[in-house]
């Protein structure tokens, strides 16, 4: 790849970057709208939405997916080593660190 190509290349990958961090702006608001009116539906869009944009902007910056799931099981494991009053309260962490162990 030439040097004006790779230029292009990398002024496109950081609009995507930025355009992606909106994105996350953009589905946040979305899911205190779904909150607000308990809509179950616009929740569940506003959550997946988030999550699948978290995933490409990890992409997008060199990480690959394997190695952000690795780093959620990771923080997981040492919030539930730490005490998290989620995990003391309702077992959250353990619960999601199964499922993600299991699938």
């Amino acid at each position: 790849m030439s040097r004006p190509e790779r230029g292009m290349q990398f002024a496109k990958n950081i609009r995507v970057i930025d355009w992606l961090k909106t994105e996350i702006l953009d589905q946040i608001s979305n899911l205190f709208k779904g909150l607000h009116h308990a809509n179950q539906n616009m929740i569940i869009d506003s959550l997946s939405s988030l999550l699948v944009t978290i995933y490409v902007l990890a992409r997008r910056m060199g990480l690959p997916f394997r190695e952000l799931d690795q780093a959620v099981t990771t923080k997981l494991r040492e919030h539930e080593a730490e005490g998290h009053q989620l995990e003391k309260w309702y077992g959250d962490l353990s619960a999601l660190d199964d499922y993600l162990t299991k699938r």
